[in-house]
């Protein structure tokens, strides 16, 4: 395919380390050029140009844009009808996304993270998504959401990544501070975790790991007492409630 991308931030960026090896023709925005440069100088089949040439030298076209400055970035710009849209702008419904790309059509909208560099990584979806299946499917699982509120709720539970890497942190420091390799002690439980929760749904890996009187039956005891969980959970209450 060619693939134009406007917005060249880290998440856009790290979507494009993942298809570079697909064989398309991908054009990125000057817009975040120190990103753009870098994926440029990486890959040969990846070139930077303005934003009115990535969409003049493009078919399939990902928006990488704050939702806040879409209007002033896309609204000089011209598209063409037979272009095709995928917008990573969180808090920019498909409908919007079509008012601003219009005579395109604005097909889907993806929220990816920085593992699809990799691949492997989860990736959320809305609207049609068959275009998404097809470009990122092979390597990546896409969960496909059925509307907006879906796709709302999704975005607030994800954020759960980042409790639960400090989780990890702070019992990687712990540990780290008993044993002679501290960068092993941490690679050890990113490990545990991942492959863990990677291998099973949480109802049975937690059954599994409820040994009576256990390590691990006896810390989540502990967390709960301490209550996380309703932390958690009045947390997300609050993502939901305020956007």
């Amino acid at each position: 395919m060619r693939i134009g991308v406007l917005g060249t931030g880290t998440i856009a960026s790290a979507v494009v380390r993942g298809i570079a090896g697909d064989g398309h023709e991908i054009t990125v925005s000057t817009r975040g050029a120190a990103q753009s440069a870098a994926l440029a100088a990486a890959f040969d089949n990846v070139a930077v140009a303005d934003n009115q040439a990535v969409l003049d030298q493009s078919d399939v076209i990902f928006l990488g844009l704050m939702a806040g400055a879409a209007e002033a970035v896309l609204g000089g710009l011209a598209f063409r009808a037979d272009q095709q849209v995928i917008s990573f702008m969180a808090g920019a419904p498909l409908a919007r996304v079509q008012a601003l790309v219009s005579p395109a059509q604005a097909r889907a909208i993806m929220m990816p993270f920085p593992g699809i560099a990799q691949g492997g990584s989860a990736v959320i979806a809305q609207g049609e998504t068959a275009l998404i299946e097809e470009v990122f499917g092979h390597n990546n699982n896409v969960f496909e959401v059925k509307d907006n509120a879906e796709l709302e709720a999704y975005l607030c539970a994800q954020a759960v990544l980042s409790p639960v890497a400090r989780m990890v942190e702070e019992a990687a420091l712990w540990l780290g501070s008993r044993v002679a390799d501290a960068d092993q002690g941490e690679a050890f439980l990113r490990q545990l975790v991942a492959s863990s929760l990677g291998a099973s749904a949480c109802a049975p890996l937690l059954a599994a790991l409820n040994t009576p009187g256990g390590f691990n039956q006896r810390l989540r005891r502990h967390m709960d007492d301490s209550g996380s969980g309703a932390a958690l959970r009045a947390g997300l209450d609050s993502l939901e409630r305020d956007g």
